[in-house]
């Protein structure tokens, strides 16, 4: 397993390392802006299949096919609707995924077995160098043992993949945290199957719609088939217990917090509650919802390495990008949520 320090420059040299690697059939871990990503040739079956075996990820859960620009997009897909058209336009490159009918180039490893392949173009100089100098699109999940908070950081994900990889390439802390989001066009309407940074209200200004699939703040049945990856099996998990706790009003909502604390159970809150938190366990996701969507998995993974034996997690209002937080704290915490 190599390092590669790419932070402050792309090192050429290890560029074309990269590339022969993945030529090769062999699996890298890159930054994105949203997470890293464990990645390999998208048309590639042999290679796909060690994605899964590295990562422990059920069969039935797709992965996001990154591209760097149009033409390699269309390569991967037989056709794009004019709703479809305005959606890349507006959000490509960007932390947007659309999930689209596949051409049959894609491995049916890579859609898990599905019509359909999720298409994504990332705004960020690494993995956009990577994929135009590879030249051919790259499959890529999360960086992380499935069902394990995502990779937002080199060092987490070195304990965790390290030796599974070719390279590991370091450039720095990703600044959204979350994943995509991931819309499919149904009946001509935008359907978020996976929120992310790119909101319902963004999607609407676009063009006019957008509906939210039943299951971002709802449990998927083990039987229902996915387009989108996060929607089903556990997800963004520590070891340690979550509880998560949404309840609206202020006062009971603290009221509730402070009655389940103990000596060894951890807090995750927002720093404005510090002071009204009675426990020395206080773990601040910062001022925003921002600030939490980039700290919280890299957080959570820190607080599980000490030991508690329950970490509570204060819930935010689920509008804007906090849904797509929201969706991330309820699969972190099992479906445990405390709403009174």
């Amino acid at each position: 397993m190599k390092i590669y320090d790419w932070k402050q420059t792309i090192n050429k040299d290890e560029l074309n390392n990269v590339v022969n690697a993945l030529y090769n059939s062999n699996i890298i871990v890159f930054p994105t802006e949203t997470v890293y990503g464990i990645g390999c040739d998208a048309f590639n079956d042999e290679a796909v299949k060690k994605i899964f075996e590295a990562k422990g990820r059920p069969s039935d859960n797709p992965l996001i096919v990154h591209v760097s620009n149009i033409s390699m997009l269309k390569r991967c897909i037989k056709n794009i609707s004019s709703i479809e058209e305005k959606l890349i336009d507006s959000f490509m490159p960007g932390p947007f995924t659309l999930i689209l009918q596949k051409s049959e180039i894609i491995p049916h490893s890579v859609t898990a077995g599905l019509d359909t392949v999720a298409i994504r173009m990332p705004n960020n100089n690494i993995a956009k160098e990577i994929i135009e100098s590879f030249g051919k699109p790259i499959a890529a999940p999360s960086a992380n043992i499935s069902g394990r908070p995502s990779g937002t950081r080199i060092a987490d994900i070195k304990e965790e993949l390290g030796d599974k990889v070719y390279a590991l390439i370091d450039g720095g802390n990703t600044k959204i945290g979350l994943e995509s989001t991931v819309v499919k066009v149904i009946n001509n309407i935008p359907v978020i199957l996976r929120p992310g940074a790119v909101t319902p209200e963004d999607i609407k200004n676009v063009v006019g719609r957008v509906e939210l699939d039943k299951h971002i703040l709802a449990e998927v049945s083990t039987n229902e088939v996915v387009e989108s990856p996060g929607m089903k099996h556990k997800h963004y998990s520590p070891e340690t217990k979550c509880i998560l706790i949404n309840i609206e009003n202020e006062r009971k909502k603290i009221e509730k917090i402070n009655s389940m604390l103990k000596d060894n159970v951890a807090f995750v809150g927002f720093e404005k509650n510090r002071k009204k938190i009675n426990s020395n366990n206080f773990y601040s996701m910062g001022e925003t919802v921002e600030d939490a969507s980039q700290n919280i998995f890299s957080l959570l993974r820190k607080i599980d390495k000490l030991d508690y034996d329950l970490i509570i997690i204060e819930g935010v209002k689920a509008q804007g990008l906090g849904i797509a937080l929201m969706n991330r704290l309820i699969r972190t915490c099992a479906y445990n949520v405390i709403e009174n």
